[in-house]
């Protein structure tokens, strides 16, 4: 019998569809080589910690990181060569804006400077920087797809939610939220939830992550400081956690939130 490719394109579709009423209607997420669970490990700022810390932590246990750069931060421009060679190892470089523009007036934010003041800067303004943001990131890394990481989780740029602006822009976002994801059916790609852990002990971070096979999704860190900096992570829980997933990549599929959420989009079928 000839099969016409109007018959091999709506086969593709009706697996596409079957894969998403599965998901909606309880079934596990069918991740790679059958894993129960996806890990994203991330680092806000670009610091040096992380660079001197967290990304050979990573690079020995063979795990693929993802790291969002605040472009202003003098550790991009000093060390420009040392995020290229992570860029070339496989690591993602995220967009964490160009200022890192939080809201002033929110609870413990009196460390926002004037002139970074979310609350007083216009939509128009916000899109400007994180587009300019995915440039900058495209002549370090020559990369054209990208993710996002939300500064502080404020959306709200002078009482207005810029995210709807820049989100054509990105495979997917991250706000404020939960490390856990709830279900893989619900999940809004423009709106991922995140953990950003401070002063936890590796058996902790593990912990969480078992939640997440339990459930079957996905769980979101992003950390800061590792073994240094600030929002610290110890090396000591930093290294527990990791070796632990390297110990356990049949359980658990690690890879960088760009690959993680590609692949989350094509196996729902999301366009």
């Amino acid at each position: 019998m000839k099969i016409t490719t109007l018959q091999v394109l709506a086969a593709a579709w009706m697996s596409v569809l079957t894969g998403v009423v599965a998901a909606q209607n309880g079934v596990p997420f069918q991740w790679p080589h059958g894993a129960q669970a996806a890990v994203s490990l991330a680092y806000d700022d670009a610091l040096d910690s992380q660079l001197d810390i967290a990304i050979p932590a990573l690079d020995r246990a063979g795990l693929k990181g993802s790291f969002y750069l605040q472009l202003s931060n003098p550790a991009v421009d000093k060390r420009m060569a040392e995020w290229r060679t992570a860029a070339r190892n496989g690591h993602e470089l995220g967009n964490h804006s160009l200022f890192h523009q939080c809201s002033r007036r929110a609870p413990g934010h009196d460390w926002v400077q004037p002139q970074r003041d979310l609350d007083t800067t216009s939509v128009a303004q916000m899109q400007d920087q994180v587009m300019l943001g995915n440039t900058m990131l495209y002549a370090i890394d020559s990369k054209r797809e990208r993710t996002y990481t939300v500064p502080c989780g404020d959306t709200l740029a002078a009482g207005a939610d810029y995210l709807k602006t820049v989100a054509p822009a990105f495979v997917a976002i991250k706000v404020g939220g939960e490390a856990v994801t709830p279900s893989m059916a619900t999940l809004n790609p423009s709106a991922v939830g995140v953990y950003a852990p401070e002063g936890l002990s590796g058996q902790q971070l593990i912990a969480i992550v078992q939640q997440a096979a339990a459930k079957g999704t996905m769980v979101n860190f992003t950390f800061h400081g590792v073994g240094g900096d600030y929002l610290t992570t110890s090396a000591a829980a930093h290294e527990e956690l990791v070796q632990y997933l390297a110990a356990n990549r049949q359980r658990y599929w690690t890879d960088t939130f760009l690959n993680i959420m590609t692949y989350v989009k094509t196996q729902r079928g999301d366009h």
